[in-house]
């Protein structure tokens, strides 16, 4: 168990963990993106969060997968991938923050911003020097949070998944130099 502050902590999720994470999103997620989806977001949750395709993220050499725990209850997750190159940004040792989903209780307590301060530490800790991750372009307020953190706007593509509205599939690439912070 990782301590973030005194009632925030980051678990590593297990294979034994799978159907654990299957129940969060399956609450998490659609209530954050059912305006997305023709299903509401149904098809994503259920072919991302099979147990097949958590055993293939957690066998991921290179991957952290946490759930979040706010006041001992599990809240979220996030998932880690280091050296995961953003493509066209010519920096050595960069780290993906492949999926961050807190759930709507907790959002607007701070959480985010924690999660982020240690997600530095412990970037800057092992060497690397960017952070970045992609974030969904109907989402403002996301974009907002980011940039508040000091991430800029890199590049963007679409998404291929035919169940999602289409003036929905505009996702970003933000990332954050992390060459002026020291520990």
């Amino acid at each position: 168990m990782i301590k973030i502050s005194e009632n925030l902590f980051l678990r590593a999720i297990t294979s034994n963990d799978a159907e654990i994470l299957f129940k969060l999103m399956k609450e998490v997620y659609p209530a954050a993106y059912h305006h997305f989806w023709e299903d509401s977001g149904n098809w994503y949750v259920n072919t991302q969060y099979t147990k097949e395709n958590v055993l293939k993220e957690l066998k991921q050499l290179n991957a952290d997968y946490y759930f979040v725990i706010f006041n001992d209850e599990i809240m979220g997750n996030l998932r880690i991938i280091w050296d995961e190159q953003l493509t066209g940004l010519q920096k050595e040792k960069q780290v993906k923050l492949h999926r961050v989903y807190l759930h709507k209780k907790i959002q607007g307590k701070g959480i985010g911003k924690q999660l982020f301060n240690w997600l530095e530490t412990e970037v800057l800790k092992k060497g690397y020097k960017i952070i970045w991750l992609e974030t969904m372009n109907a989402q403002p307020q996301a974009f907002e949070f980011y940039k508040k953190l000091g991430f800029k706007y890199h590049s963007h593509n679409f998404l291929p998944f035919n169940l999602m509205f289409k003036e929905m599939r505009k996702i970003s690439q933000v990332y954050k130099n992390l060459d002026k912070i020291t520990l």
